[in-house]
């Protein structure tokens, strides 16, 4: 199994095999369906949820045209991912006139259905309501081209009963424990297009972690749309999950999605420190290391509440533990000093790899009608700059490795080279070695660039 990228999308990585068993005779049997994703692991981890659907029910999943159907797990956290979700779907919209779009995600449950259906959609799926793809899906193909259906509706806290059967990545597999957020912070839209937090049942995650591990999937990516809300509307606890999936046997490798700061207990702390399994990586967004900025964010912590937690989690994790983060740049009334407070956190915090990007405003959200507006080209200008700290970051942690033992789940090929993940979550590639589809120990003798070379 394999996955493929474009500039805009993540395909879901299932190719055509081995069809797996259909639970009834129907009209999706043998019909050619590609499904993509953009944004978040959340929304890699829903495609790869439905991929497998649409495999139980006989379908095969292709990256390429010719298809019979094009799902589309869309993402709307900022304009760019608005214009790509666009993209996306006028460019399967030409794949043919009877091949059946069928858009999910955050951008279809926000876009007006008017505009979906002038772009060419066919179904619009809201969130939550994922799990019904399939089955409209082969009512259409059934019925063969029909007018355009829109189906969303209030989201509540119901979990959307999305499972994965097998993960078509070698090693590896995205497992979505929970949805929606609470912490609403003035510059996102996710809140109002994911809804409340919700917790998928422990129960229902155990039982797919363990068929994850029985088909050879050692490393888990637990995902979610704010992990650390996990278990607070059902009673139970991220700290107790991560306790009860260390016991599974086959399952050697445990990483996260994202963890926002301000909720890492004791509780979860310890269970991660206790955690043979748990790999030495933590992406903690901090959006900004500027506290006037932070409380205009609504963030709920300062930049010296970050620091301290960085220095407990190291204290707790080890030195080595690499952290990554969000970095958000040009949010309305930053100035030259606080975004300076932004580069200087990042060094002081130690991170490595940083996402970084400009504000973009939402419409429906406070920021986007707060004064200070950064005009376009100082915008730009600081977006750059992020990028480069963000490179020397990654560089910098990068090199503390050169010398050292490694562990890599190698995992594809990148510019003639195999390619793989350290458990810190450092890409490393082989100097002379072609390897693919193995757990290695390997020996780092250099790095370049961020990127971790050895044999």
């Amino acid at each position: 199994m394999r996955k493929t990228a474009c500039a805009s999308s993540t395909k879901c990585g299932w190719t055509t095999g081995a069809v797996l068993p259909s639970p009834s005779s129907e009209p999706l049997r043998g019909r050619r369906v590609t499904v993509q994703a953009l944004g978040c692991r959340t929304n890699l981890a829903e495609a790869e949820a439905l991929a497998s659907a649409f495999q139980r029910r006989g379908a095969l999943i292709v990256d390429e045209p010719p298809y019979d159907a094009a799902v589309i797990v869309t993402c709307s956290v900022t304009a760019a991912a608005d214009r790509k979700s666009r993209q996306l779907i006028n460019r399967c919209r030409r794949a043919g006139e009877n091949v059946c779009v069928a858009v999910c995600g955050c951008w279809a449950q926000g876009v007006g259905e008017k505009e979906a259906a002038a772009m060419g959609v066919d179904l619009l799926i809201g969130n939550r309501l994922k799990s019904e793809l399939p089955g409209r899906v082969a009512q259409w193909l059934a019925g063969h081209k029909r007018p355009f259906e829109a189906v969303r509706g209030e989201m509540g806290r119901k979990w959307d009963a999305l499972e994965l059967e097998r993960s078509p990545y070698f090693g590896r597999a995205f497992v979505k424990v929970q949805d929606g957020c609470d912490h609403r912070c003035t510059y996102c839209i996710v809140p109002v297009l994911r809804g409340a937090s919700v917790s998928r049942p422990v129960a229902d995650i155990l039982d797919e972690a363990r068929r994850c591990a029985a088909a050879g999937q050692f490393e888990l990516i637990l995902t979610g749309v704010h992990l650390g809300l996990f278990g607070r509307d059902s009673g139970e606890s991220f700290a107790g999950l991560i306790r009860e999936l260390d016991k599974i046997e086959g399952i050697k490798r445990l990483r996260f999605g994202s963890l926002e700061p301000f909720s890492i207990g004791d509780d979860l702390l310890e269970a991660l420190a206790q955690s043979p399994r748990f790999c030495r990586h933590l992406h903690l967004p901090v959006q900004s290391g500027d506290d006037e900025i932070l409380r205009r964010m609504g963030r709920g912590h300062t930049g010296a509440d970050y620091l301290k937690l960085v220095e407990r989690l190291r204290a707790a994790l080890g030195s080595d533990l690499h952290i990554s983060t969000d970095v958000m740049c040009a949010f309305p009334g930053e100035s030259e000093t606080a975004f300076e407070n932004t580069l200087a956190l990042l060094k002081a915090a130690r991170v490595g790899r940083v996402h970084g990007f400009r504000y973009s405003p939402r419409s429906g959200t406070p920021a986007a009608a707060m004064p200070g507006q950064i005009p376009a080209e100082i915008a730009l200008a600081r977006a750059e700059r992020l990028k480069k700290a963000g490179r020397e970051c990654l560089a910098a942690e990068a090199r503390r490795w050169i010398g050292r033992a490694v562990e890599v789940l190698f995992e594809g090929r990148q510019r003639g080279h195999a390619q793989g993940y350290t458990r810190g979550y450092f890409e490393f590639r082989p100097e002379r070695e072609s390897i693919y589809d193995e757990l290695r120990k390997m020996t780092v003798i250099s790095s370049k660039n961020g990127v971790l070379w050895g044999r």
